[in-house]
């Protein structure tokens, strides 16, 4: 019977990964070490964690692993690590773009403010990239479990690096908390500087929260979005509109939005013509990177070839890289597809 080709050199775009939720987790526990810092069984012993967030409860337990995990980042050379090392995990899986989302209030009282925070990602970014030759951005993301003010000042800020690094505005955290037609001005902001909008939604909620991102934030992208196969108009629209979907196929199980790999909504996304970039999420969390995203979803769903390598252009196509990566990227693509992949034994 006839094999498969390598996912791990298909080239990809990433374009949902949070900074944190990036780290190795050897790194993790080296760091952790480091400082004294203990960490509970379920980031060590008993790593990946067991997760769920089908209630208030289960979000809470995932948000405090999150929480323990940004602890260890204590020096900036802890943060350029973690960008590195992001960058060559993202290399080993065929990456030829990312767009790594952070929060900067989240490292502000460690990393002197908002701004030098910023800037110090930023700066390890231009790094990384010159170092693994991976195209690399940022997104600025807004948690929504702060207050919508908060929203506005990190709106602002990632306006000032627009063009300078920064490529979009987000909006993370349990979209289930607080009302997401409050952050309408943080986005308003973003779109003025001409960020890319990418707020987290469909994944936890269903598709009348998708619609609310649509209408009150103006997505471009929407964060996970995979509920939308729920509601084949609401889906329509998104497909009429461009809107690509940040589809993170293990971390959804693992939360609970679906019970089994088979069950995420993948080929009805496609069959509807959906712009779909998968993405790892948070893989200290969840134990997958960028080419466990391909391989789970080629074996759930008996992907061929071509659809894989569909998937990887429409990656690209819902990406804020250059036009000259998306073309080279793109034209590797259609050269993974020409080699003969080797025979399956037995």
């Amino acid at each position: 019977m006839p094999g498969h080709r390598d996912l791990h050199t298909l080239p990809k775009a990433h374009l949902h990964l949070h900074f944190t939720g990036s780290m190795r987790h050897a790194t993790l526990l080296e760091l952790a070490e480091r400082d004294g810092i203990a960490l509970p069984d379920s980031l060590v012993e008993d790593w990946p964690p067991q997760l769920s967030a089908a209630d208030e409860k289960g979000w809470f337990r995932f948000q405090r692993l999150y929480d323990v995990a940004r602890s260890v980042l204590r020096t900036p050379d802890d943060v350029r690590r973690l960008v590195l090392e992001a960058a060559e995990d993202d290399v080993a899986d065929g990456g030829r773009w990312l767009e790594i989302q952070v929060d900067p209030s989240g490292y502000a009282a460690r990393f002197g403010g908002i701004t030098t925070f910023t800037e110090l990602v930023l700066d390890c970014v231009r790094d990384a990239s010159e170092r693994t030759g991976l195209g690399m951005a940022v997104v600025i993301a807004a948690n929504r479990t702060r207050h919508p003010l908060d929203a506005r000042t990190l709106a602002r800020l990632a306006g000032q690096y627009a063009g300078h690094g920064v490529v979009g505005f987000g909006l993370s955290n349990d979209e289930r908390r607080g009302r997401t037609g409050e952050f309408a001005g943080a986005f308003a902001i973003a779109e003025r500087a001409g960020l890319l909008l990418a707020p987290h939604g469909g994944e936890l909620r269903g598709p009348e929260h998708i619609r609310v991102c649509l209408d009150e934030l103006h997505a471009d992208r929407l964060g996970h979005g995979v509920r939308a196969a729920e509601d084949p108009a609401l889906l329509d629209r998104i497909v009429q509109a461009g809107v690509a979907l940040e589809v993170c196929p293990v971390s959804n199980v693992a939360l609970g939005v679906y019970s089994d790999l088979t069950s995420v909504p993948l080929p009805q996304l496609i069959a509807a013509g959906a712009t779909i970039a998968l993405g790892a999420d948070d893989p200290l969390l969840f134990g997958s990177r960028l080419a466990g995203q391909y391989a789970t979803m080629r074996a759930a769903h008996d992907l061929d070839d071509a659809t894989l390598a569909d998937l990887a252009r429409s990656s690209f196509a819902a990406s804020r890289a250059p036009a000259e990566l998306i073309s080279a990227a793109t034209g590797e693509i259609t050269d993974w597809l020409s080699v003969v992949p080797e025979r399956m034994s037995g």
